[in-house]
């Protein structure tokens, strides 16, 4: 689904109106396009398939150990304030008989990220698409960012970061969980 850019463009024009700026003063000139392309971005998986991502799958047969992919930069627009929300993905399945590519991780991570969202939501989401879309034994997804919308509005809290983890099959069991918990803490020297 395309963004609507010339009905962002009015609606920039709109908000400097009712901010009470004036929308034709040259230091706006380009703010409506600017605006309309930023927007475009942040909101470019909106209607699309995460899973489109994990079509091509290699057979591996019966594979114990886990897959880790630490450190995902993500950013999403908050969907009380569409503020932004920026941090990290970390991502951990265990295969069932196939893999993916690597680098298709991070677009399921981007493609559920451009959408108006609440991380709680976002990390559910990318685990749920991990196990539609690989059939693994067990997936644990755990996002950390801070919260434009807690930072620069209301408590101000400019340091905080919110942690989000979802858990499934094998990786839900404490003790498993637990050691992909300690590598991905390992990866942050932590």
């Amino acid at each position: 689904m395309a963004v609507d850019r010339a009905r962002l463009e009015a609606a920039v024009a709109e908000l400097l109106t009712a901010i009470g700026e004036d929308p034709g003063r040259q230091e706006f000139a380009t703010t409506p396009a600017r605006f309309a392309e930023a927007y475009s971005e942040f909101f470019s998986g909106v209607g699309q398939n995460p899973l489109d991502h994990l079509r091509e799958t290699v057979p591996v047969g019966d594979v114990s150990d886990a897959v880790v992919v630490t450190d995902i930069t993500m950013r999403s627009m908050c969907e009380h304030h569409l503020l932004p929300f920026l941090g990290v993905a970390h991502i951990a399945y265990l295969p069932g008989e196939v893999v993916v590519g690597l680098g298709k991780l991070p677009r399921v991570v981007n493609t559920l990220a451009n959408r108006p969202q609440m991380q709680e939501r976002l990390t559910e989401q990318i685990a749920d698409a991990l196990v539609e879309g690989l059939n693994p034994r067990g997936v644990l997804v755990v996002i950390q960012a801070r919260h434009q919308c807690v930072a620069a509005r209301g408590v101000e809290q400019t340091n905080s970061r919110t942690i989000t983890i979802a858990s499934r099959g094998e990786l839900a069991e404490p003790a498993a969980r637990a050691e992909i918990m300690t590598l991905i803490g390992a990866a942050h020297g932590e």
